[in-house]
């Protein structure tokens, strides 16, 4: 399809728009395709939405938090070859 090649649809009764196959097919929007609908001075722009909201710092941060006294390389390294040993005499490695 040619970027400026004009196509037309209809507004139903519901509100709803039927996408022109064409575009469907070269955007790869398949039925289930989540949409951002932004209105601009042009008229109104469709974006395919994300399939993950966006991770926000605040959000994760807390994950990083340790309470406690501080740890060496060497202390985590131990544990960790404790972990696999513990694991591996149980069979699991």
């Amino acid at each position: 399809m040619n970027k400026r090649e004009r196509l037309t649809t209809v507004v139903s009764t519901k509100g709803q728009v039927i996408l022109p196959a064409a575009i469907r097919k070269q955007r790869h929007w398949n039925a289930g395709t989540r949409l951002i609908v932004e209105e601009t001075p042009e008229g109104v722009l469709l974006r395919s939405a994300p399939l993950f909201p966006p991770t926000r710092i605040e959000d994760v941060a807390g994950m990083l938090k340790h309470d406690g006294p501080p740890i060496s390389l060497k202390d985590m390294d131990d544990a960790v070859t404790a972990a696999v040993m513990e694991k591996h005499a149980r069979g699991r490695y």
